[in-house]
């Protein structure tokens, strides 16, 4: 029986980013394949409870201790956050935006859980200033996955050009990272799902969203590309798994380009471990966006997941609200 959700394509973008990640909590920041295999085979790979036992005399760093299966990591919070924020003001709100972050992730906000680098600088940067005061750019130096975090919602949202919408995801990703190469990462990765978006392939999609990357992290795609079968270990090896976009991003491409749908990708992406959250976010926007494009309902989000997935109802809220 095919249990395969069907949506509207922007809607698959948000929606399939948020359950990836979720489903890729258990397992997040990992470091050790053969340890992720033992446990796949006994209690699988997705929407597992976090476990500090599965960390024990391995490499890795369990961090989400406080969570519960189902939950969102970070790095899905911060999706969520843009999402509803879309939803309450209908556009882009700078400065709306940046109260929203400090009063949702800063002390006495509701946020519970682990707080990456580029996090803290940020709200140590914001914490101290009224609204009127808040920079620009108020993003640490930092090229970690929070700078893709949002770019599905933002994507989602954009009715305008493509050169618009890499205006607006350079604006957003400096607000948390105020870096050249989270900014390329991001924008790689946004004009990707821009182009499922508007009905392109997946090569074309990679191949033509190449200009935006800037030459070091296109040299990288690239050559994640060159294989003819999905072979994610071998990619991961060769590129590393950790937080930082240029290991994440090329790995990200591979397995969006070799995968044939959304579970076999985020499922791939939990098996090579790391920052598997970081990676889930935009892995998962452009399967589930594609799935949909091309009228494969059996490649979409799995509806188990779905309703795994402890947000569904407040993400469903937020997407149909908003114009997409």
């Amino acid at each position: 029986m095919n249990l395969n959700i069907k949506l509207d394509p922007r809607a698959a973008a948000i929606l399939g980013a948020l359950i990836a990640d979720s489903a890729s909590l258990g397992l997040h920041w990992l470091y050790d394949s053969e340890r992720i295999a033992q446990i796949e085979k006994t209690k699988g790979l997705t929407f597992l409870q976090p476990d500090a036992n599965d960390y024990t005399g391995g490499s890795g760093y369990f961090a989400h201790g406080g969570k519960t299966m189902g939950d969102a990591s970070g790095y899905g919070e911060l999706c969520l956050l843009m999402l509803r924020h879309f939803a309450q003001h209908d556009e882009f709100d700078r400065i709306a935006y940046q109260t929203e972050y400090r009063d949702y992730l800063g002390p006495g906000g509701a946020y519970v859980g682990y707080v990456d680098s580029p996090t803290r600088q940020t709200l140590q940067a914001l914490l101290a200033l009224k609204p009127e005061e808040f920079p620009e750019y108020s993003g640490a130096d930092d090229d970690q996955f929070a700078a893709l975090a949002t770019i599905p919602v933002v994507v989602a949202t954009h009715a305008g050009s493509q050169q618009a919408l890499m205006t607006q995801i350079e604006r957003v990703v400096r607000l948390t990272n105020h870096n050249d190469t989270a900014v390329a990462a991001a924008q790689y990765a946004g004009c990707v799902l821009f182009n499922i978006l508007h009905g392109k392939s997946i090569v074309e999609a990679l191949v033509g969203a190449l200009p935006s990357a800037g030459e070091k992290l296109a040299l990288l795609v690239e050559e994640s590309l060159q294989t003819c079968i999905l072979n994610s270990a071998t990619i991961a090896q060769r590129f590393g798994t950790a937080c930082h976009v240029l290991e994440g991003v090329p790995v990200i491409a591979h397995i969006v380009r070799y995968a044939p749908d959304y579970r076999t990708a985020i499922e791939e992406n939990i098996r090579i471990g790391g920052d598997s959250c970081g990676r889930a976010i935009m892995l998962g926007a452009i399967m589930a966006a594609h799935a949909v494009q091309q009228d494969q309902p059996f490649a979409s989000i799995p509806l188990e997941w779905a309703a795994r997935y402890r947000n569904l109802v407040a993400a469903a809220d937020a997407c149909g609200v908003i114009r997409l």
